[in-house]
């Protein structure tokens, strides 16, 4: 969430930052001016009715030491009472309307992050490794996976519908590799701790990470967990909604405390399986597993200083990198222009793996500074050494290091064989069993 006082000062930045992203200021800041000039007016009024019911105090202790009648005056300060519980009601409910209008507004995109419309305007900043020289046509890894009898995503569709999967035999081995190969390299070689969350949460948590209200429908919620609550601005510590990535309950785990700052930054790494309704993507990616309503993910989050969260940022995402490469899986970063940076982040990278059964690159990570703006709407603050008295909100990090079915089918693709083989990555064979070759293998 935006600075309520940042935004009031810096109206004019902020609708143009709005527009950048390709939204429209007057629809997302509505009466904000309205509604910020009554409240102000609401807060001036009741300091000076304040200020003359202390006078009236005064006057009428005067008088009742005197021995003089402070009737006219008492009844006065009493009629002053019920108006300022009237403007303080006025000020609570303007608060509140202020609150939900910032609530809608995404951050504000770094000066560095490039305006574009679409995804087509994302700049890649840099590529890594050698494409896969294959002397036959390259299969996508739905067909990879299906004649090596390792992925069923027709029993998949029977158990749950449309975008699930079952792995099946070194298929399912593969994933459970990768999860522990990822998890293994965070922690003893990047210093992140390993949490295992929950994977349901409550509203509350989904608006600290910036997912409620605005996207609602693209979750999955269970019967307890209200939607017009939601929209009203009410948010639970008691409903349950599904996660739609580790991001939320690791990020949510300081809410409304206070770190101390020898602490900073905490870096943390969990394994979640993710649930995304996915409402807004309908007839996209319906081939194989890129995009699923359940899946699994390797998520990397810093809880950072605000003068360090760039370059925590920057490593990040090289933690992120050194996943790919240690895989040897070809991949090019890309940073986000306006238009298709999230809704919460204020500067992100991408990293795409090259799929040659697609012949194209598609996203296996996106790394993500968000600022301040989880933080403020969470209220994770950290106490500053040196004597300061004041807390600040700590600026917030998170990327996937990886999503893991996206690595699954990365690997299927870049390593497959003429023979309709699959070989196994160096650094995956000590977690595999010392498996170097997935051939094909029968369905139970």
């Amino acid at each position: 969430m935006l600075d309520l006082g940042f935004v009031r000062g810096n109206l004019e930045v902020v609708e143009a930052k709005l527009r950048a992203r390709g939204a429209d200021p007057a629809a997302l800041l509505g009466n904000f001016r309205l509604l910020d000039q009554k409240r102000r007016e609401a807060i001036t009024a009741s300091e000076q009715l304040k200020a003359r019911r202390n006078e009236l105090s005064q006057q009428v202790g005067l008088l009742k030491r005197e021995g003089k009648d402070a009737t006219g005056l008492m009844d006065e300060t009493r009629a002053l009472k019920d108006k300022l519980e009237d403007l303080d009601k006025t000020a609570t409910s303007l608060d509140e309307e202020l609150r939900l209008s910032l609530a809608g507004i995404p951050n504000l995109t770094r000066d560095e992050v490039p305006t574009g419309k679409s995804e087509e305007d994302n700049v890649t900043v840099k590529t890594w490794g050698d494409k896969p020289n294959l002397d036959f046509t390259p299969k996508p890894h739905w067909e990879i996976g299906e004649q090596l009898g390792i992925l069923d995503l027709e029993r998949a569709a029977k158990l749950s519908g449309a975008r699930f999967a079952v792995y099946v035999g070194a298929g399912a081995r593969l994933e459970r590799a990768l999860i522990s190969f990822m998890l293994d390299m965070h922690t003893q070689q990047h210093g992140y701790t390993e949490v295992l969350p929950p994977f349901m949460v409550n509203s509350k948590s989904l608006f600290g990470t910036g997912q409620l209200p605005k996207f609602a429908e693209d979750l999955f919620r269970c019967s307890d967990a209200d939607l017009e609550s939601v929209s009203n601005g009410t948010f639970r510590d008691n409903d349950h909604w599904l996660i739609p990535t580790a991001e939320v309950p690791v990020t949510n785990l300081y809410r409304d405390e206070i770190l101390d700052e020898a602490r900073l930054p905490i870096c943390l790494t969990a394994y979640t399986p993710c649930f995304r309704a996915e409402a807004g993507a309908a007839g996209k990616d319906t081939r194989g597993i890129i995009r699923q309503h359940q899946f699994q993910k390797v998520e990397l989050v810093k809880f950072t200083r605000p003068e360090d969260s760039d370059a925590e940022h920057e490593k990040l995402t090289r933690n992120a990198e050194e996943i790919l490469e240690a895989l040897k899986l070809p991949y090019r970063r890309v940073l986000l222009c306006t238009a298709d940076t999230g809704f919460s982040s204020a500067k992100t990278f991408d990293l795409e793996v090259w799929l040659p059964g697609q012949q194209l690159y598609r996203e296996i990570s996106s790394c993500s500074n968000f600022e301040s703006f989880q933080a403020r709407r969470a209220n994770i603050r950290f106490k500053p050494s040196g004597g300061k008295a004041k807390s600040e909100f700590v600026h917030t990090i998170n990327g996937s290091g990886l999503a893991v079915g996206r690595t699954w089918l990365a690997i299927l693709e870049n390593y497959q064989q003429a023979d309709g083989s699959v070989l196994v990555p160096e650094a995956l064979r000590p977690y595999m069993g010392g498996l170097e070759r997935i051939v094909k293998q029968e369905r139970p």
